[in-house]
């Protein structure tokens, strides 16, 4: 269902019905299928769709005094990649890993949690914790600060077995690292699963509101940032159903 691969799907049945007695059909699909791909590419509609997500969560304000752990979501390294080449593959979104070094600096006490395992539908022995651990201790993590989740498949997963791992007690702090955009989610599942995370948003796709309205001439920015956006949503509709979020949008936590 992500526009860019529904498109292709329509495009391909509009190209089909072109040879039948559905012809006339076929071509009027082609032209919306076509319209569609130029919104979807060129328009702002990408950022009207990711910004609320983006926003949701202000970055964290360490005013509150350090916090007791730091979870790490994965989500970053190409497990399959980095399987083949026998090196850690930083697909995207490196943010979630830079940030938590800066914060372990900052905070020496605190425990650095990451969690990740394998998100192919066909069961590999290439999870992702195994390669992104590596980079932390590279960038100045030292190993026997780290926890490491390595069985988690999405980010339901990620909270449950982060929890059962770590057993967080009352009253501590912990932080939750991952993408701005996927932030909302992730806070509602962690909630839902009863472990209270505080946010700290990174790798943000948009600079603000002032992006909101505005096109690109580079369709690859402008269809991965509709793909990513339509996703999401689709997993916070997905998660609400399901029950794994109490709130369709999760912001927040009122005072």
């Amino acid at each position: 269902m992500l526009p860019l691969n529904l498109l292709v799907e329509l495009g391909i049945i509009a190209v089909v019905l072109m040879a039948t007695r559905f012809a006339r059909f076929g071509r009027k699909l082609a032209v919306a299928t076509l319209v569609l791909l130029a919104l979807a590419a060129f328009s702002p509609l990408g950022n009207l769709l990711l910004y609320p997500l983006e926003s949701r969560f202000p970055p964290w304000n360490p005013s509150r005094g350090a916090p007791d752990g730091i979870i790490v979501l994965g989500g970053s390294v190409d497990t399959d990649l980095s399987a083949a080449h026998r090196t850690p593959v930083v697909a995207h979104a490196a943010d979630r890993l830079l940030a938590p070094a800066e914060l372990a600096r900052r905070y020496p006490k605190a425990r650095i949690v990451f969690t990740g395992g394998s998100a192919n539908l066909v069961s590999t022995d290439a999870r992702e914790a195994d390669y992104s651990v590596p980079i932390l201790e590279g960038i100045g993590i030292p190993k026997e600060r780290l926890v490491v989740e390595r069985n988690s498949r999405n980010t339901y997963e990620n909270a449950i077995f982060t929890k059962r791992l770590v057993q967080p007690k009352p009253g501590e702090r912990w932080l939750l690292i991952t993408s701005a955009f996927h932030m909302p989610r992730s806070m509602g599942i962690f909630r839902k699963a009863g472990f209270d995370v505080e946010a700290y948003p990174v790798d943000w796709r948009m600079g603000g509101p002032d992006d909101l309205f505005s096109f690109t001439n580079i369709s690859a920015d402008g269809l991965g940032r509709t793909d990513v956006a339509v996703r999401e949503w689709i997993g916070l509709l997905a998660y609400r159903l399901m029950g794994r979020t109490s709130e369709l949008l999760p912001g927040p936590a009122k005072d």
